[in-house]
């Protein structure tokens, strides 16, 4: 490990000028020179944060792939880059935001992975005595079956903290009788591997008996961010999740978390209850959402999305397409129930069984709306064969 930080500084002390020459360029001129002047040489990693990178990856890919080799100059430009775990292993990151450059570290150690709570405990304490001063550490909760969506959290997490932790454990007690526990997909070999390639420090991957051992009686229940919506669809289901992620948060002891805001609701509920519980570790202002990750026909990426035919993939693309509809005929002014019960009949349509919800709700309070007051939000629920899928868009 020493070797390697010793030549990473050598390389950032060698190319300290170019690199505030490509800075600079950002700013002014865009990602576009910046292109230009990494081909010349310069550094591993470069994002930018402005425009749409997507016009120039297939250049970037034209100059990294020659010789079939990776060179160390290397442009990167996006979050959704599928070059981007084998370069983060190996090199530091620095990011152009307005012509700054801020350093962002990956964890060099090999990821360990945990399943005890003793071992867990131990690995944590580790982490953050691995320098003088205390490290910092983000987790990142998730039931498994990883996409680019929860990857986008890693990478968030990598950003606010020393040293992600991600959980991964399919919670019995957030399922409903007849929902899909026992297909959930469970893939920890694949995802562990992901979580690798993105550097993560710790993967605590504990079994029903370390959460719930024998005689366990404990439930928290939050009550009116879970009313309605998927709290009034899925008795119990709430319970479940704010049982289990206070159960995390002591575990992991965390700084900061991360979650989808795919699950807005689920977010407005452990946000109230970290607050109502005086949580310090982490405090509510440092449970942070993310933006939904969506692919490239709109549709909101999900676990659950791998359960669906070839033909209801194609079919569901309609669900974020007819709230952009629904969401435009509000903003014009149409009244919101009329809208709604268009866009139930559009989703019917194009195939969806059944629609559990369709409303308009405020974005802090889960209230529910009549109209746009502001803050309001989007939120649908619908199935397609046998899969639910739920989406949610500001207003």
């Amino acid at each position: 490990r020493g070797l390697c930080l010793q030549r990473l500084h050598a390389v950032a002390v060698a190319h300290v000028e170019h690199r505030a020459r490509q800075g600079h360029v950002a700013a002014a001129l865009g990602f576009g020179a910046v292109l230009a002047i990494a081909v010349e040489g310069a550094l591993a990693h470069v994002e930018i944060e402005r425009g749409d990178f997507r016009p120039l990856v297939g250049e970037r890919h034209g100059h990294v792939h020659g010789g079939g080799a990776f060179p160390g100059a290397a442009l990167f430009v996006g979050e959704d880059d599928t070059m981007r775990g084998s370069h983060e292993r190996a090199f530091s990151i620095w990011r152009v935001t307005l012509g700054q450059w801020t350093p962002v570290y990956r964890s060099l150690a090999p990821m360990q992975t945990v399943t005890t709570l003793p071992h867990l405990r131990q690995a944590v304490d580790e982490l953050r005595a691995r320098d003088s001063k205390r490290d910092t550490l983000a987790l990142v909760p998730t039931m498994g079956a990883l996409h680019e969506g929860h990857l986008t959290l890693v990478r968030e997490a990598a950003r606010l903290a020393d040293h992600v932790a991600v959980s991964i454990f399919v919670n019995p007690r957030q399922f409903g009788e007849g929902e899909d526990l026992d297909a959930y997909p469970r893939q920890l070999a694949e995802d562990s591997a992901k979580l690798k390639a993105e550097g993560v420090a710790l993967l605590w991957a504990p079994g029903p008996e370390a959460m719930y051992p024998e005689g366990y009686a404990t439930n928290i229940s939050v009550s009116g961010v879970s009313d309605g919506l998927c709290g009034a669809d899925r008795p119990g289901h709430f319970d479940g999740v704010a049982t289990v992620v206070c159960k995390l948060f002591n575990q992991v002891r965390p700084d900061v978390a991360l979650f989808g805001e795919k699950d807005w609701q689920q977010l407005a509920v452990i946000r109230r209850m970290a607050r109502d519980l005086d949580l310090t570790q982490p405090h509510v202002d440092a449970i942070h959402g993310v933006p939904i990750v969506r692919d490239p026909d709109g549709l909101a990426m999900s676990s659950r999305n791998a359960y669906l035919s070839p033909e209801q993939r194609a079919a569901a693309a309609t669900l974020p397409r007819a709230m952009d509809e629904a969401i435009a005929r509000i903003r014009d002014g149409q009244e919101a129930a009329p809208t709604l019960a268009m866009l139930e009949d559009e989703l019917l349509g194009a195939g969806f069984s059944r629609v559990d919800y369709a409303e308009l709700r405020d974005a802090d309070s889960i209230a529910l709306l009549d109209g746009d007051n502001g803050n309001a939000r989007l939120f649908v629920a619908a199935r397609i064969g046998g899969t639910r899928l739920i989406d949610n868009k500001a207003v």
